[in-house]
């Protein structure tokens, strides 16, 4: 009798941890059932504002609920990184993924509360960027020659804005100073948006930028584009040069925008993120605008975007290391 009662007890675990799993799996195949949340690591009007906001818009079509942005500025993309890395693995809070919160940021500074490569798990690459100096109107320099040019004669005299310290700006700007043996002062913002604003107004005259969030300036005159980090000439900047043809290899690679989940975050949850993402960029609109932007949409897989995530890592930890570079600076 008391064999048969623990026998009766075994068989009702196991079926209530089978109806669980089950209960967990019809819950995935039904995702989503909710709005979805995304963060986005830095202030609204730049690059990552452009990208995440259309990718969001998208995504809430494609998926049937509604994908929220939420803006999460502060410590070069650290804050709202951290914020995406510890939120619950559901698949209800995902967030961009740049080479700063997930490579420039980590490499500058060890002791932050998130691991790239651990506490994320990768969707997909939305979109690849061009890069680009460009300076106020004022500035006096007309091209990327002149542009040296003023630097050497005046070591010190001139700052240039970022998106924020040990950020992707920061970075390539600091490796375009050691590439060039030219000095300018580094002035960090609370994202690219602000700092534009500065640029814009003067106060500070130089920009070292993703190009999407500076195009609309550069069409409109209100800056002056120097040089571009992108594989080829840009088609709407057909007289800006590339680092790559001024000598400059480091400071030519270009930028990335993509998306991850936290840590956890079931597989298959991931692959229908995935498959709205590339079904997104399907959308001539979409892509129209991207472009129009300076960027170009790349759509790839978990595996590859994880991939690019730690060859960037890689490179920036080596590059921090060999410049010493700190994030005080």
């Amino acid at each position: 009798m008391q064999a048969h009662k623990k026998a009766l007890i075994l068989a009702s675990t196991v079926f209530m941890a089978a109806a669980s799993v089950a209960s967990v799996a019809q819950a995935q195949s039904n995702y989503p059932t909710k709005p979805i949340r995304l963060i986005i690591p830095f202030a609204p009007g730049g690059t990552t504002d452009i990208v995440g906001r259309g990718v969001a818009d998208q995504m809430s079509r494609i998926l049937g609920q509604p994908v929220v942005v939420e803006n999460r500025a502060g410590g070069g993309g650290s804050i709202g990184a951290d914020a995406i890395a510890k939120s619950a693995p559901d698949g209800y809070t995902i967030g961009i993924s740049t080479v700063s919160t997930m490579a420039v940021n980590p490499a500058c500074n060890p002791k932050l509360s998130y691991d790239p490569i651990k506490d994320f798990k990768p969707i997909a690459n939305v979109a690849n960027v061009a890069n680009v100096i460009a300076v106020n109107p004022n500035f006096p320099a007309k091209d990327y020659k002149e542009f040296l040019a003023v630097l050497k004669a005046n070591p010190g005299k001139y700052s240039y804005a970022s998106s924020g310290t040990c950020g992707f700006g920061h970075m390539l700007g600091e490796q375009f100073k050691v590439s060039t043996k030219t000095f300018m002062v580094h002035i960090p913002y609370r994202g690219a948006g602000p700092a534009l604003n500065d640029v814009l107004a003067g106060q500070v005259p130089i920009m070292v930028d993703n190009l999407p969030s500076s195009m609309p300036y550069i069409k409109a005159g209100k800056l002056r584009p120097i040089v571009v980090a992108w594989n080829k000439r840009v088609e709407g900047l057909p007289n800006v040069p590339t680092f790559g043809e001024m000598g400059l290899k480091e400071p030519n690679d270009p930028a990335w925008y993509g998306l991850v989940a936290p840590a956890g975050t079931p597989d298959d949850v991931i692959a229908k993120l995935n498959g709205a993402v590339v079904k997104a960029l399907q959308d001539k609109g979409f892509v129209d605008r991207l472009q129009a932007a300076g960027a170009e949409p790349s759509g790839n897989t978990p595996a590859q975007h994880a991939a690019e995530i730690k060859k960037e890592f890689d490179k920036m930890k080596n590059l921090v290391k060999v410049q010493n570079i700190k994030l005080e600076q």
